[in-house]
């Protein structure tokens, strides 16, 4: 005797969410993650600023 396969369950679909978006806080609304590093020494900024110092600037 064949029995039939079993249907293979399916992913919930995401709800609709009428909330208004300009009230959730987004990642660029925060200081997290706009060029911040973690603290170092002098001479590692002095490094970073000559590397990355404009051609003009010399």
């Amino acid at each position: 005797m064949h029995t039939a396969p079993e249907p293979e369950p399916r992913a919930p679909r995401p709800a609709l969410v009428f909330d208004d978006p300009l009230d959730q806080q987004t990642s660029d609304d925060t200081d997290r993650g706009w060029g911040e590093r973690p603290e170092g020494d002098s001479a590692a900024d002095l490094k970073r600023f000559l590397d990355e110092k404009p051609p003009h600037h010399l």
